[in-house]
C-alpha cells in the first residue's frame, strides 16, 4: 500500500500548554510581516433554559 504523506496539517508539540500559546497575541513584527495565525474560541452554553 502506499503510504500517504499529511502535508499541511496543523499539529501542536505533546506538553504544550495548548491555551496559553493560543491565548498569546503576535508582535507587531510578527504582524506586519503576516507571520500570525486569527485563532477564534468555540465554548457550548451548557445552560438548559427549560
Amino acid at each position: 500500500m502506499f503510504n500517504k504523506k499529511k502535508e499541511n496539517e496543523p499539529t501542536i508539540a505533546p506538553g504544550m500548554d495548548d491555551q496559553e500559546e493560543l491565548n498569546q497575541s503576535a508582535t507587531e513584527e510578527e504582524i506586519e510581516e503576516g507571520e500570525y495565525t486569527s485563532v477564534t474560541t468555540f465554548s457550548w452554553d451548557e445552560v438548559d433554559p427549560s
